[in-house]
Order: structure tokens, then sequence, then C-alpha cells
């Protein structure tokens, strides 16, 4: 159930939230049915509401739209198999521990990008999105995303429209799903890329970027504060051998596929979990990318 403690609103007073939540559901009109009403419960009108700082109207704009960008790219319709090719160099994927909050946690290493679609590499984008949050925690709503720039250059730079179809999705229509992003040993290079990217972020999800440098030891402090330094591969200055095996993920994903399609199915007693509703309770999450003895 939704708990406060993962999911703080500092812009609205919490006796207020239930007539927030009420008044937006009201303003959509027209009842809603099958997946959009599955979609969205009360923990999901919360998150629109708090994007927005809790303005109903605006808010009701923001689900609209994602509503609409849902009946079209179909996120929970997206099976590993369709995406798999995407994930073979291991340039994202989810990691086998969460954070000190109980959150998922997405890898992403965009010096390991391999092919050249946009289409399908945001497909890629959103199944694992998606698949981070069927794996969340009953008592969490949100992931943390750690981006690796080892390998990281020019040559093989994420386009800009990658990077703003990028967050045009993660911040349009999966509002405060990101409790923080953190940037781990970006090249100097880096700083050219970002002085453009950063003018597509809002101010919500701009303030959970943190840039992280290895020398730097109050921003290692700060990433030792949400990760246990046990679990964090050391490419990303922990001390725990990991190795991204693309066999074994994809045997996991396939089993999640099932659980996604259960979680998506029109049961007639749903419950909520991880901010959505779903039959029964939230998938066990499995352990990816095991460790390996070196």
């Amino acid at each position: 159930m939704f708990r406060r403690k993962s999911h703080p609103h500092s812009e609205q007073e919490g006796e207020d939230q239930p007539h927030k939540v009420k008044e937006l559901r009201t303003s959509l009109g027209t009842p809603l049915s099958g997946r959009d009403l599955q979609y969205c419960n009360d923990a999901c009108l919360r998150r629109y509401l708090e994007a927005r700082n809790w303005n109903v109207e605006k808010s009701k704009k923001m689900l609209e739209e994602t509503l609409k960008w849902r009946s079209t790219f179909k996120p929970e319709e997206i099976r590993w198999h369709e995406v798999a090719i995407e994930g073979e160099t291991g340039k994202a994927y989810r990691a086998n521990f969460h954070d000190r909050h109980g959150r998922t946690v997405l890898i992403l290493r965009p010096g390991m990008q391999n092919t050249t679609a946009l289409d399908n590499q945001m497909r890629h984008l959103v199944y694992l999105i998606e698949n981070a949050i069927l794996n969340l925690p009953q008592d969490q709503e949100q992931m943390s995303w750690l981006i690796d720039f080892t390998g990281w250059s020019l040559t093989n730079n994420v386009p800009i429209k990658s990077a703003r179809e990028t967050v045009n999705i993660l911040q349009n229509h999966y509002p405060e799903r990101l409790a923080v992003a953190f940037l781990y040993n970006p090249p100097r290079i880096f700083e050219a890329f970002w002085k453009i990217v950063k003018y597509f972020l809002d101010p919500k999800t701009m303030q959970k970027v943190k840039f992280v440098y290895p020398k730097n030891k109050d921003s290692v402090e700060l990433m030792k504060s949400y990760f246990d330094m046990d679990n964090l591969p050391t490419e990303l200055g922990g001390k725990a051998n990991l190795k991204y095996d693309h066999e074994e993920f994809s045997r996991q994903m396939a089993q999640d596929d099932v659980k996604a399609a259960k979680f998506w199915s029109f049961d007639k007693h749903h419950t909520e979990t991880n901010g959505y509703s779903a039959p029964e309770v939230a998938p066990k999450t499995e352990c990816l990318a095991p460790s390996v003895k070196v």
C-alpha cells in the first residue's frame, strides 16, 4: 500500500490529498475501463498530481496524454523477445539488487550501445521501466537509475534525439517513478552533451540527477547513502564482481513476461501494489546478472 515515507508530497498538505485525487478522477469525465482503469488507481493519480504540484487541471492534461500514449505504444504488451537484441551488450538491464530504500535499480551503460533504430531502443527502455515497476516491493513506487559511462565517447554517443525521447517518456509518462539517477564518472567531453540534455528536464527531474566522480569524496559518500557498496559493481565504485549474462537475463525476462501478462489481466480481484492495481501480489524478484568469481 502507498506509504508517504517512500513518496513524500511536500507540495500539498496530506489531509487535502484525497480530495485532490477524487477531484482529478472526476475531472476525467467518462468512466475509465479496462487497462486504463487498472492503471489509474489512487496511487497513480497522486503521482500525476505531485508531478504538477497538485494542480488538478495540469495533472488531468498530463494523465490524458499518458493514456493516449499508452493506447498506441502499448507498453504492457511489449515482450522480451521483441527487444532482446537491444540488450545483447548489457547496455541496460535490471540489477540483482535494490537500493537502501528497497527500490528497483536499472543500470544503463550508454557506452555499450549496439543498435541504431530509435523506435526499438525506446521500446527496450520502456520494457525495462515497466519491468522495474513490476518488480518493486509493495511498499515502494520508485526506481533508481545507475548510469555507467565506461566506454562512452563521442563516437558512440547517444544521439540528442534519443536522449530527448528518453527524458520525454520518463518524466511525462512515468511521473514520480524515478527516485534518483546517478551519472557515474562521465568524461569531460560529456559536459557539452549535458548542457543540451538538461534543458529537456523539468525542475523536479533535474533535482534527481546526481553526478558521481570516484575522486570526489562528497559525491561518493552521497552514492553510498543510497547503495550498499557490497552490492554495487566494481565499475560503479562498488565491491561486487558482476558480469551481465544475456542468456540468463533473457530467461528471467521470459519468466517476467508471464507475470506481466497476469499482472495486466482483467482479474476481478485486484489489489494495489507498486502504485498499480494488480491481481494477487507483486512478482517475486529474481536474481539477475549473478556475481562472477575473478
